[in-house]
């Protein structure tokens, strides 16, 4: 496959290729960060500090006003808008979602690294040759469409390529590296059981210490097999909130995702609406369109659920969650702050 070019040269939300600055181009303004009011200061400095709340990228031009200081490309995000994403006072964590599409290298890594304060931590998208039995027949696989995928699962590959490059380039900024299962047929996988013991066997011989995570996309594979699995290695399930999976809270029943060394969630989809039609819906992704309270109301209670058992919470959410990811990671952080303070009085008044 061929390999990505620096971080300036690619969308970091798709991976497909940005107009590069060219040398006699009119210069343009900086991106800084959008000025934050003191109540948005005040909610950040009340939100537990094991809860990173964050987005799944940074390069949307229509956050201007909301994360950005003025209107500006999506390219000139790419290579800018990490930094001023990063002032932001309730955002501790973002997505690289590129690195699904390929692998990139430890500078790269260490680029981003660069870029925010020593709280911020990175949720990163492993290769998604390590997850896919067979090549899917979208024609970005070229002459692998279709086929059986020999680096499925294939824990040398992931070492080399996936592990290695996100521990030396983020160090102490690495949050999550999450393995994520497209929706596929669990008979490609060998079965539900057979899936579960190659998992197994991935992990455990993957090197140690980085945080890593599983999301799954199809339903019957989270088995008893597959929570067991899970927690043997040290490896968190992700709670994934979109249609095709079940409720939150009993995903994380299903998986004991509280058992786990940290609590991931991926916020991406209303339970009602399918990826392209929320796009076509939400863009240019500047407003709450359709609010989601009791979702939002699970995951406050998931994340202090976690804050409790004394683990770290990571929850990325997606524009077409709710319309906008930043105001979404706004409203959830309220949440979160607003049952904190009510959890302390009922204890206060039990007493």
């Amino acid at each position: 496959m061929p390999q990505p070019r620096g971080p300036s040269q690619l969308d970091l939300f798709t991976g497909a290729p940005v107009e590069a600055p060219t040398r006699g181009r009119k210069t343009t303004q900086p991106v800084g960060p959008a000025p934050a009011a003191e109540s948005l200061s005040s909610l950040g400095q009340q939100l537990p500090t094991g809860t990173f709340l964050g987005t799944s990228s940074w390069t949307f031009p229509g956050w201007s006003g909301i994360l950005w200081d003025h209107e500006a490309s999506a390219s000139q995000l790419a290579r800018e808008g990490l930094a001023a994403y990063a002032k932001h006072p309730v955002l501790r964590t973002v997505g690289i979602d590129r690195t699904f599409y390929a692998p990139i290298p430890a500078s790269a890594f260490a680029e981003y690294a660069e870029q925010v304060p020593d709280g911020f931590r990175f949720l990163v998208k492993a290769h998604d040759v390590c997850t896919m039995a067979r090549f899917p027949t979208h024609e970005r696989y070229g002459a692998h469409r279709g086929q059986a995928n020999d680096r499925f699962l294939h824990a040398a590959y992931a070492a080399e390529a996936v592990v290695a490059p996100f521990v030396e380039g983020l160090g102490d900024k690495a949050g999550p590296l999450v393995f994520q299962f497209p929706p596929q047929d669990p008979q490609s996988l060998g079965g539900p059981a057979r899936f579960v013991e190659r998992l197994h066997a991935f992990f455990a011989t993957l090197p140690k210490g980085p945080l890593y995570a599983v999301e799954v996309r199809n339903e019957e594979l989270l088995t008893e097999g597959f929570a067991q699995a899970l927690s043997d290695v040290g490896v968190s399930p992700v709670l994934a909130v979109w249609r095709d999976m079940p409720p939150v809270a009993q995903q994380a029943k299903r998986t004991r995702a509280f058992e786990a060394r940290a609590l991931v969630v991926r916020w991406m989809l209303p339970p009602n609406l399918g990826y392209e039609e929320a796009r076509a819906r939400y863009a240019p992704f500047d407003k709450l369109v359709d609010e989601d309270v009791p979702t939002r109301d699970v995951l406050a209670r998931v994340c202090l659920a976690a804050e409790r058992r004394g683990k770290a919470a990571f929850v990325t959410i997606n524009n077409k969650a709710e319309g906008s990811a930043p105001l979404s990671a706004i409203r959830l952080a309220e949440r979160i702050v607003a049952r904190k303070t009510e959890e302390g009085r009922q204890q206060g008044g039990s007493t």
